[in-house]
């Protein structure tokens, strides 16, 4: 059966002036002007054929004709909040999209989303490597991203901010190492008497290893190939207890590791539920 056009802005603007009989108060529920409530009934008047509101002395009022379909018309609205709520609590209820850096999923996610599947045995997971994958392209929940803070999106803190220093000897690079003004350090004094992070001539300021990311900055700092600046919480996932000298002490970070997600994303009770599993176990 072929299914009539239906010009649901218009009913919606419709129902908005019919709970308030006025086009002024309609107009700031819906977000528009006056004017633009005024030009949508007409347009559902001329399209259904009949008039829908009288001005009277007393103000505005339905007509007979308006008032006979009013309440189907609700029970319709109420019939699609429904079905939307159903299509986001089908599949989306107990499946979690998330984007994590390989290293940090492998060494401090993955037996945390264990304990919540274990907690919850419907969930089911799908894991995107990559911290900065777009939200919207990879259908995401939520991602762990290296960073300063959420910026646009929502967020939360997991664990402290910090770096500390793991392995000895030549200095390992990574992109994401942190700089000396993200560890709150104090430039060195350069031989004109300025400031920088180390002489350009100086054999030490560069790299004699570059890796791609924390996790093999880690793994190459306790093959004995020298030391790296790595994420605090990352290190002590992967290098655990008993490592002797190997990991120095903490520092203060700009950068840490957060949970982030869109508004939409982060308000949705089954994302609430696993930020505060997370978050518990920071």
């Amino acid at each position: 059966m072929k299914r009539t056009h239906l010009p649901l802005n218009a009913l919606r603007v419709f129902d908005a002036a019919a709970r308030h009989l006025s086009f002024t108060r309609a107009a700031d529920e819906l977000a528009v002007t006056p004017a633009a409530v005024g030009q949508q009934i007409r347009a559902l008047e001329d399209l259904l054929g009949v008039v829908l509101f009288r001005r009277t002395s007393k103000g505005l009022e339905l007509t007979e004709e308006a008032g006979t379909g009013l309440a189907a018309l609700r029970t319709g609205f109420l019939h699609f909040e429904e079905a939307v709520q159903a299509m986001q609590a089908g599949q989306s209820s107990h499946v979690y999209t998330i984007a994590a850096p390989r290293e940090f999923f492998a060494a401090w996610l993955a037996p945390r989303l264990a304990a919540f599947r274990a907690a919850n045995p419907q969930v089911q997971y799908v894991i995107v490597d990559g911290e900065m994958t777009d939200f919207t392209e990879a259908n995401l929940d939520l991602a762990v991203r290296w960073t300063e803070g959420p910026g646009e999106l929502e967020g939360v803190a997991l664990g402290t901010a910090e770096w500390v220093e793991v392995g000895a000897g030549d200095w390992i690079a990574w992109p994401g190492d942190p700089a000396p003004a993200d560890r709150n350090e104090p430039a060195a004094a350069d031989s004109q008497g300025g400031t920088g992070a180390a002489n350009a001539d100086d054999d030490d300021a560069k790299p004699q290893i570059t890796v791609g990311d924390a996790g093999q900055a880690i793994a190459a700092a306790l093959a004995g190939m020298g030391r790296a600046h790595v994420p605090a919480l990352l290190a002590a996932g992967i290098v655990g207890e008993g490592q002797g000298g190997l990991v120095g002490s903490p520092m203060p970070c700009r950068r840490g590791y957060w949970l982030v997600a869109p508004l939409p994303q982060w308000r949705q009770k089954k994302v609430r539920d696993l930020v505060a599993a997370l978050t518990a176990q920071a």
